[in-house]
């Protein structure tokens, strides 16, 4: 069995990785997948979450995406986000200021009022604070 495989992490608006990796975790709409090469053939959708892609010597790299497909073949996976980011990239104001937003918007409920959006911005948002704090604890 082979001990890598391609990874390919791609959003509507770039490439963010090509290569090879050992291990993939990811948020699917069950949970998280652990993937390793020679795992079945799988489609799943993605929950905004972390993806973490492991290397062959230790190192691994975390992205976030907002939602999209996760897709295994034998010797590939595929990782169509709806939008995607590197953790390093990510602005902790910015997804503070976007989760205080949603939940005004829960707790208000203004006339025209789009409840799956809100709540989609607000999973968004804390999805993107679990991946600050994930890439924060891993550098302290």
């Amino acid at each position: 069995m082979a001990k890598t495989m391609q990874c390919n992490v791609v959003s509507a608006e770039q490439s963010l990785f090509q290569g090879d990796v050992v291990m993939v975790v990811a948020t699917g709409e069950l949970g998280d997948l652990g993937i390793v090469p020679g795992h079945a053939p799988l489609i799943t959708s993605l929950r905004p979450g972390p993806v973490r892609l492991q290397f062959e010597n230790g190192d691994d790299e975390l992205f976030f995406v907002s939602g999209g497909f996760l897709e295994v073949i034998p010797t590939q996976i595929t990782i169509l986000a709806d939008a995607a980011d590197r953790a390093e990239n990510l602005d902790k104001t910015a997804a503070l200021d976007a989760q205080a937003e949603a939940k005004r918007l829960l707790a208000d409920q203004p006339s025209e009022f789009d409840h799956a959006g809100a709540t989609m911005a607000l999973d968004e948002a804390v999805a993107r604070l679990r991946v600050i704090e994930q890439l924060r604890r891993r550098r302290a």
